[in-house]
């Protein structure tokens, strides 16, 4: 959920980990702040804590009348869980002394029992967080150990829950000590020193080459280099992944917002995320599958479980899931699936959906189906996330980095992921043969260019329908079978972005309770595209026309007759009813930003929200 990075060597510590905090800013914004070394006179070191409320930008005024001497320090950005947003509550966290500085990314489970214990030893405490009992721990494991590595390791021992946290200590000049469970930690040794971060993003300035911090895993960064113990204290050697993704992908190139440049992005999404995925046998070909076609073909049963947007994508999957491979697909909230004690057998697939890779109920939910005998296959855009190692087999989704909170270029990937597992398992079960494969794929494909098309041709289209909606205290949004699943996602991005309320509704559910809600001016946005259920919806609307609806739809090209009662319609092509949710979530991601954008919003940065949601 939140930022963490930090760097020892010979440049400029302040630099180095404001240019880190601002890259990483998209994992929480609600405050943000600095422990950096300092050495006075006498040649003593110190800790100097800094802390802001607020963005980034705020905390760089602060450092502004700091000086450029340190050369070690450790930073955070903050999405607040316990406490809310205070420059007390702010990370860095430094234990009684002062001398031990703390950043956290993740959830103390028993922190109350910990707090309790080392008050009643006589600890003070300033904040209302739970990662304030890290500092104080490791304080007084490091009065036993006077080893700031092997001190964090036994101040971890006591802790239930997740975390990715990294330590300074004034006692132990220019060390940072490390340590990961359930909570992503990446390390980078540069030029200039060692670097660590919870996102590659903050690194890749340095370097190319990272470690990803396994679970249990602690590492000691110095500036002559890092090593890595097991959670015993015994060396090992990590493996080093090399990341061949340039920084512009996250640089807005051009554009005014990230969001709308992700959005402009899902035309390659589409294309790389199906690359090499034909083999010219028909076959569907995915390497990192992890399951054989035999036990694929077991399968009985399929879960997905996702949160969020990633929850709307395992809508779209169902309907691919039984209408191809005539298995039973049910879609579950990931903080729900394992609450209820859902039916799994050893012929049970689930497919656990997670943009980031790392959240934190669906990351419960795979284990808790795994306990249970289910195999277990992920869908994700983080190559080495908890997800992809946690999962027997997995899709990525070649989104690439995204930066805006709300997503968007994920979505398409992850749709088009899940679609090319419902076309494995029905090539698997016997339900479609080569040739019908080998044209879903090529169709499939060719939703690229016609998402290029949607972002070329109805833009102006977008725009007026957002005049439409920008005022509104409220918006409905309907559909059937496929048109039902993107309403509910179109329905989350108005909400996540422009902060005006909205619903949605299979169009057939109006007139058992939400048509109540319709009255003069009131906008409903309809997925009207040619479907087996087009006419269905077309009634279903003529009934909100009549209570004085302003409607707009989402129209096949070419249909004029929808004219006759929306008040804008914004025109996507002709494709497949199975791929008619990649082409018609696009000009509803438009319509959410210009709607935002019309009332003043931060699209990249929605209030209360964080990219990646590492807590329960």
């Amino acid at each position: 959920m939140c930022g963490i990075v930090g760097y020892t060597g010979t440049d400029t510590a302040k630099d180095i980990l404001l240019a880190g905090l601002k890259r990483l800013e998209y994992r929480g914004y609600d405050s943000a702040g600095v422990a950096l070394e300092r050495t006075d006179p006498a040649g003593e070191t110190h800790l100097d804590v800094i802390r802001r409320v607020g963005k980034v930008a705020g905390l760089e005024s602060e450092l502004d009348h700091v000086d450029d001497e340190s050369t070690c320090g450790i930073g955070h950005t903050r999405w607040a869980t316990h406490g809310r947003p205070s420059v007390a509550n702010a990370h860095p966290h430094a234990c009684c002394g002062g001398n031990i500085a703390v950043v956290h990314n993740g959830i103390i489970e028993n922190f109350a029992e910990l707090r309790d214990e080392l008050t009643a030893r006589g600890h003070v405490f300033g904040s209302e967080t739970d990662t304030e009992v890290l500092a104080h721990l490791v304080e007084e494991a490091y009065a036993q150990t006077h080893e700031l590595v092997a001190a964090v390791r036994k101040a971890c021992e006591r802790v239930v829950g997740a975390y990715g946290l990294a330590a300074v200590c004034a006692d132990e000049p220019g060390v940072i000590a490390v340590a990961r469970k359930d909570s992503p930690i990446v390390i980078g040794r540069g030029e200039h020193g060692s670097y660590v971060a919870s996102d590659i993003i903050a690194l890749i300035d340095a370097t190319r080459d990272v470690v990803v911090l396994e679970d249990g895993q602690f590492a000691r960064l110095a500036p002559e280099g890092i090593t890595y113990t097991d959670a015993q204290g015994a060396p090992i050697e990590p493996e080093i992944t090399h990341i061949d993704w340039d920084i512009d992908m996250a640089e807005k190139g051009g554009y005014p917002d990230f969001m709308l440049k992700e959005i402009c992005e899902q035309p390659r999404v589409v294309r790389d995320t199906l690359v090499g995925r034909l083999a010219p046998s028909g076959e569907l070909d995915i390497d990192e599958l992890g399951l054989t076609f035999e036990e694929l073909d077991l399968i009985d049963r399929v879960y997905v479980i996702a949160c969020g947007t990633s929850y709307h994508a395992g809508l779209v999957a169902k309907n691919l899931i039984e209408g191809w491979a005539r298995i039973p697909c049910e879609v579950e909230a990931a903080s729900e699936f394992r609450y209820r004690n859902p039916i799994i057998t050893p012929s049970t697939l689930v497919v656990a959906v997670s943009q980031s890779g790392e959240t934190a109920d669906t990351l419960a939910a795979i284990r808790d189906a795994r306990i249970k005998g289910a195999k277990v296959f992920g869908i994700t855009n983080v190559v080495g996330s908890p997800v992809a190692r946690e999962s027997d087999g997995v899709i990525y989704t070649k989104a690439n980095k995204e930066i805006a909170v709300a997503s968007t270029k994920s979505f398409i990937g992850q749709i088009v992921s899940l679609t090319l597992l419902a076309m494995l398992l029905g090539q698997v079960k016997g339900k479609l043969t080569t040739g019908q494969v080998r044209m879903l794929f090529r169709e499939l494909g060719d939703t690229a260019a016609q998402i290029q098309y949607i972002l070329d041709s109805q833009r102006e289209a977008v725009h007026e329908a957002a005049l439409a909606c920008k005022d509104a205290p409220s918006a409905l949004f309907v559909g059937r079978g496929m048109g039902a699943a993107i309403s509910y996602e179109g329905a989350l991005k108005l909400k996540e972005v422009s902060y005006l309320h909205a619903e949605a509704y299979a169009a057939g559910e109006m007139k058992h309770g939400p048509i109540a809600l319709i009255d003069p001016g009131f906008p409903v946005i309809a997925v009207t595209t040619k479907s087996p259920v087009y006419d269905k919806v077309v009634s279903n609307l003529k009934e909100c026309e009549a209570r004085g609806a302003k409607i707009i739809a989402l129209a096949t090209e070419g249909d004029e007759d929808i004219k006759q009662i929306a008040d804008h319609v914004i025109y996507i092509p002709a494709v497949r009813d199975a791929f008619s949710a990649i082409t018609a979530s696009v000009p509803l991601q438009l319509l959410a930003r210009d709607v935002a954008v019309m009332r003043g919003c931060d699209v990249d940065q929605p209030r209360n929200l964080a990219k990646s949601v590492t807590v329960e």
